[in-house]
């Protein structure tokens, strides 16, 4: 059996099984022609199950192009987090900026048990295990501070907007969770 009698004997076999686990046609062609590279490049007038081993370098061939696109696509979107995020209005960061800096001087006139939970949790982003395990605290006691500090917070902002429409919480401005996110 020649090259092109291989080819055309099987090259039908070979395109289906790569378009069934690519679901692409142009890949499924690519494909196809990898593995018939590959199939020349090898000593395949020895191999005894001729079809076996041909479907088998397909299947193989396949299983490595979607790796290698799953590992391209993890790779776009790591790049996609790490480029910098589209800009902001310069007027949103300005309230953006003003609000972290108010809620800054609210988180200093804690009471430090409370201020220490709160900046944990909110400002490096611990959980609440592990703001129970840094400050040697039981996690019930962890949720009663953070619980007690934010409600501190708000009525500590309430008086600097007068009372007016229930304070600066859900009124269009940054909440102090949404700042310590960041």
């Amino acid at each position: 059996m020649t090259e092109k009698e291989l080819f055309e004997t099987y090259n039908k076999d070979v395109y289906k099984t790569c378009y069934f686990m690519l679901h692409h046609a142009a890949d499924a062609e690519d494909v196809c022609q990898e593995v018939f590279l590959t199939v020349f490049r090898h000593d395949w007038r020895r191999v005894e199950h001729l079809k076996t081993w041909l479907m088998r370098v397909t299947v193989n061939h396949c299983l490595n192009h979607l790796k290698k696109n799953s590992r391209a696509q993890a790779n776009e979107k790591r790049l996609q987090q790490l480029a910098p995020p589209a800009e902001k209005a310069a007027e949103t960061v300005a309230e953006e900026r003003e609000a972290a800096k108010e809620c800054v001087q609210l988180l200093s006139r804690l009471p430090g048990k409370i201020r220490a939970a709160v900046s944990l949790r909110f400002i490096s982003e611990c959980s609440l295990n592990e703001v129970a395990d840094i400050l040697s605290i039981p996690v019930g006691t962890v949720k009663s501070r953070l619980n007690k500090g934010l409600k501190l917070m708000k009525r500590m902002a309430e008086p600097a907007n007068d009372g007016k429409d229930g304070g600066a919480y859900g009124k269009g401005r940054t909440n102090v969770y949404s700042v310590f996110r960041r």
